[in-house]
């Protein structure tokens, strides 16, 4: 039987702001913060709380639609109803809890959701539509001058990645090696999630000067100072300390390739012989018909770089054959993400 034509897909995703928009919403609130802490609430309640002034009709909307989503649990209708958080909100949107990933979607709220409006620009000219455009500074520039900007990154960037983080420190054979290096390290969680899945491991977290002390509160509350140290570095202009395993998560999308070539080969030369290097990122499928978020993440790096890109494992495979290395395996992670992993 012939595929009937149907517009639902279209309107799907024509109108997804809509549903990215509310969640955002919900998340700048803190709604779901607040609802873990107080258990359920009412609808009168939560406009009480968050100081709402939008009509009774529509606050229903706002929280009924939550949980039509998933992201809510509801016990009545209107005015009898009360509110919940689900499993996951409860476990990844609540801030008191060190599972929290809302930083990555406070960035969007604040941020990309305005540069985004801009996608069609930055497909024309080719360059980034990020805080550059308005005439301020490269994002990373902006970023690294400003503490506060630059934790809420960190913690945006550690909220992304942490899942697959974990899986990586339990599904990668470690076993050969001893010593890791996390270059663009952040917070330095993929370090201590390493050191507290392999008790054998010694491990670095390597970023900019301003990084540093973020880093190091993180390693003191996971208790792992003996096995765990944050150390500076520009990762272009020096090279990187020796380990055995190389890793970087969400770092060579940032850069064009000629860039990337130069990471790679700084990895390439701080590994021993059968040294492992690790690219954790949306690892485009090498078909380009799966991995969307891939491909949607390499535009974002459009929007914040101009000449970013992500890459499928063919790609990463070119690449450090040409730095090399002997051969590669992708290991997959969490949802979209992959680690691409080259041997020496």
């Amino acid at each position: 039987m012939a595929h009937q034509p149907s517009p639902a897909k279209i309107m799907e995703i024509g109108s997804g702001f809509f549903a990215s928009k509310i969640l955002l919403t919900a998340v700048n609130f803190q709604l779901f913060t607040i609802l873990e802490e107080k258990g359920s609430l009412r609808a009168k309640e939560v406009r009480a709380i968050l100081k709402l002034n939008c009509s009774d009709r529509h606050l229903y909307d706002f929280l009924d639609v939550l949980a039509s989503f998933g992201f809510l649990n509801r016990k009545g209708l209107l005015e009898t109803a009360t509110y919940s958080n689900s499993i996951d909100t409860a476990t990844f949107l609540d801030k008191a809890k060190p599972s929290y990933i809302g930083g990555i979607l406070e960035m969007m709220n604040n941020r990309l959701y305005r540069f985004w409006d801009t996608l069609g620009d930055g497909l024309t000219t080719g360059l980034a539509q990020n805080e550059v455009k308005e005439g301020g500074e490269p994002v990373f520039e902006t970023l690294y001058k400003n503490p506060l900007l630059l934790k809420g990154f960190v913690n945006a960037m550690t909220g992304m990645q942490v899942g697959n983080f974990m899986a990586l420190a339990q599904s990668f054979d470690f076993s050969k090696y001893k010593t890791f290096l996390d270059a663009g390290g952040s917070a330095g969680v993929l370090s201590l999630l390493v050191a507290t899945h392999q008790p054998h491991m010694t491990c670095t977290t390597l970023d900019l000067p301003p990084v540093e002390p973020i880093a190091n509160e993180t390693i003191q509350q996971y208790q792992l100072e003996d096995r765990v140290k944050a150390v500076s570095g520009d990762f272009f202009a020096k090279d990187l300390p020796k380990a055995d395993v190389v890793a970087m998560g969400n770092i060579l999308h940032d850069w064009n390739e000629e860039n990337k070539l130069k990471l790679i080969k700084k990895a390439y030369d701080a590994l021993p012989v059968g040294g492992a290097f690790i690219a954790i990122e949306a690892i485009i499928d090498n078909e380009r018909k799966q991995n969307a978020f891939g491909m949607m993440m390499s535009l974002n790096m459009l929007i914040e770089t101009g000449d970013g890109f992500d890459y499928s494992f063919d790609d990463f495979c070119s690449w450090t054959k040409q730095v090399g290395f002997k051969s590669t395996e992708l290991l997959s992670l969490t949802g979209p993400t992959s680690a691409a992993i080259a041997y020496k």
